[in-house]
C-alpha cells in the first residue's frame, strides 16, 4: 500500500476573501434567487395542482385576519383599523421574500402586547387629559392620544425591522439558538398572562388606572378588583355570550376537524352578529357598552417614522425583533420539516425585518407568524404563499369597502376573541409536569422565565430570563460528568465503568473522559477530577521525586570528592570504576479495595533505583539495597514507569476558550511527564488540532503521534509499547462507512492524496455521538509503524457506539 500524505495549512487572507468577492453569472443567479425566493417558485407555480388549495386557504385565513387584526390592535393600544393595515402590507412583503410556504404572517398576541406596553408607557392617558373649563371635569383627548400611540408603534416597528434585517445580512440567524424552547414557551405563557390582564377592563367595562414597570400587573389586578363594583352589566353579558359561543364552536371545529371541509369561521360570525345586535340594540348609547368607533375607509399614505423616539424604544425594539423572529423561525421550521423543504433562517430574518420596516412606513405595528392562522392555512390546502396574497386581498376589500360597517362592534367581543385564541398558550402550563419528569434544569428555566415575565414586565423579563438561561449553561458546564472508561471484553467499546458492569479497566491504562467542554471556569475542576479519577496524586509524587533527586545529587557530590583519592596514570588518562549495588524500594500502603500498582524506575548514570509502591490493605515497608555505580560522564538519564503508565484523555467536546484550555493541557502533559506517565488524546476535532498547531502546542516532547482517532487505537498503541504479546497487528487499511454522496461517514471527503509524513495529522473526520454513553470522533491518527511494510496506520473501524 502506497504511503499517503495530506497537508494541513491555513489559507492566506487573499485566498479566504477571493471566493467572496469574485463575481460570476451562476453566483449572481444564486444570490438573486436567495434574496428573492419568489423568483424561484413562482415561475414553476402550477395553477392546476396548487391554485384551488391556495384560493380556499387564502379566503379562510383572510376571514381570520379580520377579527384577529382588530382584536390584537386593542392589545397594541392602537385603533382597530391599524390591525387591518398590519394584516395587509407585511403579508405581501413576506410573500416575496419569505422561504416558508405555510406560515401566516400578521398580528400576534405576544408581539401586540409587547408593542402595547411601549405605547401605553410613552403615551399614557394622563398626558392627554385636560380640564373642561365649563364644568371642571377631566376630558380625555382620544384622537390625539391614539395618533401619538400609532406614531410610537410605527417607530418601534421600523427599528425592530432594521434590527432583523441587519442581523440577517450578517448571517446572524443562529441568535435564536440562545433562546431555548423552555425559555420561549415560558415567556409566551407569561406574555399571555399580560394579555389576559390587559383585556379584563373591556370584559367588565371598567376603567382601571394604568401602571408600568416591575410589578405593574400586580398593581393593575389590585385596581381591577377595586373597580369591580363599577362593572358594566351590558359589557359583561355581551362578553359571556361571546365567550360561550366561541368556545363551543371552536371545540366542535376541533372534534370534527376531519369531517368538516372548512372550519366554521365563528370569529367572523360573532363579529357580524355582535355588530348587528349593537347597532339595532343601541348598546353604546343605552347601556354604555364601549364600541370600536369610526373606521376610516381606504388606506393610509406612507409617512416617515419619528426617528427621535428610537433612543427611547431601542431596547423594546430589539426585544420585539428577537421574540418575533424566534416565534417565526420555530413555526417555519416545523412546517418545513413536516413537508420536506428547507427554511433559511438568515433569509427569514431579512424577510421578517423588511415586512416590519415596510409596514412601519404605512402605520403598521410589528408582525410575526401566528400558529392558529398557519394551521388553518396548511389544513385547508395551502401549499405556497399565494394563499397569503389571497388573504391580503380579503383584508384589502374589507378596508376599502366594508370597514365602516364595523363601527358599532363592541370592544368586549374583540377581547373575547383574544381570550379564546390564547388557549394554546395556556396549554403550555402542561409543560411543568413533563419537564419535571425529563429535565429539572429546563423546568427551572421555564418557571423563572414565567415569573420574571409576569413580575418584571415583558422587556425586563426577557432580559432576566436570557441571563438566567445562560447561567444555567455555565452551571451545567461547571458540573460535568467525569468518568473512567473500561473496555467491554471482546469488543472495541469503551464505556463508563461506574455505569456498566461489563466494562473493565485495562491494566496499566486509565481512560478518562469529560462530558463537557473544558474552558476557564471548569479547567481547575477538570484537573482535580483527572487526578481523583485516575487515583494518581501528581503533586505528592512530584514532591517525592524532587526529594529523591535532591538526595541523589548530594550523594553524587560526595562521590566526586572521593574521586581525588583514586590513582592517576602518568599519561594523564583517568579511569574510574566503581561498582555498587542497586537500590530497590518496595512499599505498601493501606488504600481501597481497588489495587493500584505504581512502579517507579530511576536510571541514573551513577546509580540505579527501582521504587515499587503498592496500595493494599496492610502497611509494610521492605527495603532492599543493592547499589551499583559506574562512572563515565556527568550525563543523567531519568526514566519513571507506572503501571498506570498510559493515560488517555478523551474529549467529546474540546474547549472553545482555547487559550485557557491550551495552558491546562500543557500543564497536564508537563506534570505527568515529570512522573513519566504518557498522555494521549483521542477524538480531537480538526479545528482543535489546527488551533493547537498554530499555537505551537506540539513539540518534541508533545509530538502529534499522541493523537489518535479512537480510544481503541490509543489502547492498542499503549499495549504495544508495554510489550503485550497478544496485541493483534492489523493490516494497514482505512475502513469507513461511505455515505450516498461518496464521502466518509463523518462528513469529510475521501482522501485523494498520499500519506507521506510521520509528523502530520493527515485528516480529521467528526462523528457526533452520545456524550453520556460513548462517542466516536474521527481523526486520522499518526501511529508508529505497525508492520514490516512500514505503514503508519492501524485499521480504523467505524464503531456504532
Amino acid at each position: 500500500m502506497d504511503n499517503k500524505t495530506v497537508f494541513l495549512f491555513s489559507p492566506t487572507l487573499h485566498d479566504a476573501f477571493r471566493p467572496g468577492v469574485r463575481c460570476s453569472m451562476p453566483k449572481l443567479k444564486r444570490s438573486v434567487l436567495s434574496t428573492l425566493p419568489v423568483l424561484s417558485w413562482l415561475p414553476r407555480y402550477s395553477v392546476r395542482d396548487n391554485g384551488l388549495g391556495d384560493l380556499i386557504s387564502g379566503i379562510s385565513v383572510g376571514i381570520m385576519h379580520l377579527p384577529q387584526g382588530m382584536a390584537y390592535a386593542l392589545l397594541a393600544s392602537v385603533p382597530p383599523v391599524f390591525g387591518l393595515y398590519t394584516s395587509f402590507y407585511p403579508v405581501l412583503v413576506y410573500c416575496i421574500l419569505g422561504t416558508s410556504r405555510h406560515i401566516s404572517i400578521g398580528t400576534f398576541a405576544v408581539i401586540s402586547i409587547m408593542i402595547g406596553s411601549v405605547t401605553e408607557r410613552l403615551a399614557p392617558d394622563s398626558d392627554f387629559t385636560f380640564l373642561n373649563g365649563t364644568n371642571g371635569t377631566a376630558v380625555l383627548d382620544v384622537t390625539a392620544r391614539d395618533a401619538y400611540r400609532v406614531q410610537i408603534a410605527a417607530s418601534t416597528t421600523v427599528l425592530s425591522g432594521l434590527f432583523q434585517v441587519l442581523l440577517g445580512m450578517v448571517r446572524f440567524g443562529f441568535v435564536v439558538t440562545y433562546l431555548s424552547e423552555p425559555l420561549v414557551r415560558g415567556y409566551t405563557t407569561g406574555a399571555a398572562t399580560h394579555v389576559v390582564v390587559s383585556q379584563l377592563k373591556y370584559i367588565f367595562g371598567i376603567h382601571p388606572a394604568r401602571f408600568s414597570g416591575p410589578l405593574s400587573q400586580v398593581y393593575i389586578l389590585i385596581d381591577i378588583c377595586r373597580h369591580l363594583p363599577e362593572t358594566n352589566i351590558g359589557a359583561l353579558v355581551v362578553s359571556l355570550v361571546a365567550l360561550v359561543v366561541l368556545i363551543v364552536v371552536k371545540e366542535l371545529n376541533s372534534c370534527y376537524e376531519k369531517k368538516l371541509p372548512l372550519p366554521i369561521p365563528i370569529e367572523l360570525i360573532v363579529i357580524v352578529a355582535a355588530t348587528l345586535i349593537s347597532y339595532y340594540g343601541n348598546l353604546n348609547s343605552q347601556y354604555d357598552v364601549a364600541v370600536v368607533g369610526e373606521i376610516p375607509r381606504g388606506l393610509k399614505s406612507p409617512s416617515l417614522p419619528d426617528v427621535s423616539l428610537w433612543g427611547t424604544v431601542v431596547g423594546d425594539a430589539f426585544a420585539v425583533a428577537i421574540v418575533g423572529y424566534a416565534i417565526n423561525i420555530s413555526l417555519g421550521k416545523t412546517f418545513g420539516l413536516k413537508h420536506g423543504y428547507k427554511v433559511d433562517s438568515n433569509q427569514e430574518l431579512v424577510a421578517l425585518g423588511l415586512s416590519n420596516t415596510v409596514g412601519g412606513f404605512f402605520q403598521c405595528y410589528s408582525v410575526t407568524s401566528s400558529m392558529s392562522r398557519s394551521l388553518i392555512q396548511e389544513s385547508t390546502g395551502g401549499r405556497t404563499q399565494v394563499a397569503g396574497v389571497v388573504s391580503s386581498v380579503i383584508v384589502l376589500i374589507t378596508v376599502l369597502q366594508l370597514g365602516t360597517l364595523f363601527g358599532e362592534l363592541p370592544k368586549a367581543v374583540l377581547s373575547c376573541i383574544v381570550f379564546v385564541n390564547l388557549k394554546g398558550m395556556f396549554k403550555q402550563y402542561l409543560d411543568i409536569p413533563a419537564l419535571w419528569k425529563s429535565n429539572t434544569v429546563d423546568l427551572l428555566v421555564w418557571l423563572v422565565t414565567l415569573v420574571c415575565t409576569i413580575l418584571l414586565n415583558l422587556d425586563l423579563g426577557l432580559a432576566a430570563s436570557i441571563a438566567f438561561s445562560l447561567l444555567t449553561v455555565i452551571f451545567r458546564t461547571q458540573l460535568p460528568r467525569y468518568s473512567i472508561l473500561g473496555q467491554v471484553p471482546g469488543t472495541e467499546l469503551y464505556l463508563d465503568t461506574d455505569t456498566y458492569e461489563e466494562a473493565k479497566e485495562i491494566p496499566g491504562i486509565t481512560i478518562f473522559r469529560s462530558s463537557t467542554t473544558v474552558y476557564y471556569t471548569n479547567a481547575e475542576l477538570y484537573l482535580d477530577a483527572l487526578q481523583k479519577k485516575s487515583g494518581i496524586d501528581v503533586g505528592k509524587l512530584l514532591t517525592r521525586k524532587k526529594k529523591r533527586d535532591a538526595k541523589q545529587k548530594r550523594k553524587d557530590k560526595k562521590e566526586e570528592k572521593k574521586q581525588v583519592l583514586h590513582t592517576h596514570t602518568h599519561t594523564h588518562t583517568h579511569t574510574h570504576t566503581h561498582t555498587h549495588t542497586d537500590h530497590i524500594y518496595i512499599q505498601s500502603y493501606t488504600h481501597t479495595s481497588h489495587i493500584h500498582t505504581v512502579l517507579y524506575t530511576h536510571t541514573h548514570t551513577h546509580t540505579h533505583h527501582i521504587y515499587i509502591q503498592s496500595y493494599t490493605h496492610t502497611h509494610t515497608h521492605t527495603h532492599t539495597h543493592t547499589h551499583t555505580h559506574r562512572h563515565t560522564h556527568r550525563s543523567h538519564i531519568h526514566t519513571v514507569i507506572y503501571t498506570h503508565t498510559h493515560t488517555h484523555i478523551t474529549y467529546t467536546y474540546i474547549s472553545f476558550h482555547l487559550s485557557h484550555y491550551f495552558l491546562s493541557l500543557l500543564q497536564i502533559f508537563r506534570d505527568y511527564r515529570e512522573i513519566d506517565i504518557d498522555i494521549y488524546l483521542a477524538g480531537c476535532q480538526v479545528c482543535v488540532v489546527e488551533q493547537l498547531s498554530r499555537a505551537s502546542f506540539f513539540s518534541e516532547s508533545i509530538p502529534k503521534s499522541r493523537l489518535f482517532t479512537t480510544v481503541h487505537d490509543a489502547v492498542l498503541h499503549s499495549l504495544r509499547l508495554q510489550g503485550a504479546s497478544d496485541v493483534p497487528i492489523y493490516e494497514c487499511a482505512l475502513v469507513s462507512r461511505p455515505s450516498p454522496q461518496g464521502h466518509l461517514a463523518g462528513g469529510g471527503t475521501v482522501l485523494q492524496n498520499q500519506l507521506h509524513s510521520y509528523d502530520y495529522i493527515n485528516e480529521l473526520i467528526l462523528i457526533l455521538r452520545s456524550d453520556i454513553i460513548s462517542f466516536s470522533t474521527r481523526t486520522w491518527p499518526v501511529l508508529p509503524r505497525c508492520n514490516q511494510h512500514g505503514s503508519h496506520w492501524s485499521q480504523i473501524i467505524n464503531n456504532g457506539y
